[in-house]
């Protein structure tokens, strides 16, 4: 008999895609005061894979749980992930000063793991704040399972999971044995909007509130954060007129 399916979907609070990124004064930090923060996108499609997960395998999958490691604030992403159909959530408190690296936030959730019983991690591949993209797959380190990232598509066929990934020049896809780690990319699915009744009734769902301590986790930066700059201002590009204009142009940049 196959196994239930008890799925975690860890989801981050980020700086809004749709707003451009300021560096602040001392250049320490990106400035977000006053700035709108959301669901990171990636993780709104792990969300939406683990729901479709359940329509399509009704008698499968026992549990959603999503999970947020952050400040206060991160909670409003967890009644996100909760009005578009996770079942319940845990919110890992952690000062808004102090948000852990990815080896930190991988112990987190493989204590969380471990408690809740969980034999699927769906989760974005990367935060589009730092673009890491490192947390599932320590975290598969971690627990020792199989990891599949960047999934395009993902079918459930008994205890075997099917994850298509798109590589340079076409697809592939490999196949593993539950318990396991998946990252998901852009083109797996599109999110579904949270209707107003579900919004209501996600209000009504569990929340659990925890802190690294009551997971036995202790963690510590490995890292110092020197400087943040932003890109370079793009020069703007000219028009020649023939093609010997575009050599001596070439020649002048130093480039032939």
């Amino acid at each position: 008999m196959s196994q239930k399916l008890r799925i975690l979907t860890p989801v981050k609070r980020v700086l809004d895609y749709a707003l451009k990124p300021r560096v602040n004064k001392t250049q320490t930090a990106v400035d977000i005061a006053g700035m709108k923060q959301s669901l990171n996108p990636f993780d709104e499609i792990a969300v939406e894979e683990a729901i479709r997960l359940r329509e399509k395998h009704k008698d499968r999958v026992e549990d959603i749980l999503a999970a947020s490691i952050g400040p206060v604030k991160a909670q409003d992403c967890l009644r996100t992930a909760m009005a578009m159909g996770a079942d319940r959530s845990a919110h890992i408190e952690v000062p808004e000063s102090e948000a852990p690296e990815p080896l930190a936030v991988a112990k987190i959730l493989k204590a969380l793991v471990e408690k809740e019983g969980s034999n699927v991690v769906i989760l974005g591949k990367q935060a589009i704040d730092d673009d890491s993209q490192q947390t599932g797959q320590m975290l598969a380190g971690l627990l020792g399972w199989s990891q599949a990232t960047c999934a395009a598509e993902v079918k459930v066929e008994g205890d075997e999971i099917l994850v298509t990934r798109e590589v340079d020049g076409g697809t592939e896809t490999v196949k593993a044995q539950l318990p396991i780690i998946i990252t998901t990319d852009l083109r797996l699915n599109e999110p579904r909007f949270a209707t107003l009744p579900n919004i209501m009734k996600a209000k009504k769902k569990p929340m659990q509130k925890l802190k690294p301590s009551d997971l036995n986790v202790e963690y510590k930066k490995s890292f110092e954060l020197l400087k943040v700059q932003e890109p370079p201002t793009r020069q703007g590009g000219a028009k020649v007129g023939s093609v010997d204009e575009v050599v001596a142009k070439l020649k002048e940049a130093g480039v032939i």
